[in-house]
């Protein structure tokens, strides 16, 4: 019997019926990553590539549950948010995260869905401002969610590092900011440790996708519950998204989902 421990890694977020974000896009993430993944369901969306159809909440109460019981038996070595519709959801979780000091949280603040359906309450970004992102070791906001958050226009790599700054004022201590939407050849994103920039430029592929900002923070979950530090986790994910987004599959009539298991992809080894 073989009794080597597994890293672990839990994704609080939506489930995608179409499996190409939420939770089912975590869990072939972390699967990638060798982390035993295990979810708590905080939503229910009818959903495929080309858009959400609909969404059902359950009780605060069952959220709980659902945690308690991942919890208090298996335990988490990394932790990443995605869709908490409402405040109260998002209070309940933070609750949660408090009483057991989870560590390594990956806060992807997840507020409108690649085909632009909402998929947070307009309450609830103050919420998560708050209650969840004092908490969090890494915030993923692409440019949509840093707008909202900041209540400014980003355009620029300069504003984009405004935003960064202002989101790192709100508590986490690295805010991860993606520009993809940016128009341009190269894709930059920033990270920020609220002293210093690291920028990561990548070739713009062709194509829309969706999921991918479900797949690179549970990537960065996954790194930090292997032992990475954030900046190597960090690292990791986008090099694992590259190859996902360069292989992605034609599965659907709408966005393509990615490939979660793309060929030549190994699992980093943290450095002992």
């Amino acid at each position: 019997m073989n009794e080597t421990r597994m890293p672990t890694a839990l994704t609080i977020a939506g489930s995608d019926s179409g499996g190409g974000a939420g939770i089912q896009a975590d869990l072939k993430t972390f699967s990638a990553f060798r982390v035993f993944g295990t979810s708590v369901v905080t939503g229910l969306t009818a959903q495929n590539t080309r858009g959400v159809r609909g969404v059902e909440l359950p009780t605060t109460d069952f959220i709980t549950a659902q945690l308690r019981a991942v919890l208090e038996d298996i335990g988490v070595d990394a932790v990443k948010t995605g869709m908490l519709a409402t405040g109260d959801i998002i209070r309940t979780v933070a609750g949660m995260v408090r009483e057991f000091s989870l560590r390594n949280l990956v806060v992807d603040p997840v507020m409108i869905a690649a085909s632009g359906d909402s998929l947070m309450q307009h309450e609830a970004a103050p919420v998560m401002r708050e209650h969840l992102f004092p908490l969090a070791t890494v915030v993923t906001p692409n440019l949509d969610e840093a707008t909202f958050l900041c209540e400014r226009k980003i355009r620029t790599v300069e504003e984009m590092q405004e935003a960064a700054r202002a989101i790192h004022a709100m508590g986490p201590r690295y805010v991860l900011i993606k520009g993809g939407h940016l128009p341009g050849d190269k894709v930059v994103d920033l990270l920020f440790d609220g002293h210093e920039f690291v920028r990561r430029e990548g070739s713009r592929i062709p194509g829309e996708f969706h999921g991918t900002g479900c797949t690179l923070s549970s990537a960065i979950a996954s790194g930090l519950a292997r032992g990475l530090d954030v900046r190597s986790a960090v690292a990791a994910a986008q090099s694992y998204i590259a190859l996902a987004i360069q292989t992605a599959p034609a599965v659907g009539k709408g966005r393509r989902p990615l490939n979660h298991f793309p060929e030549g992809f190994a699992p980093p080894e943290a450095r002992r």
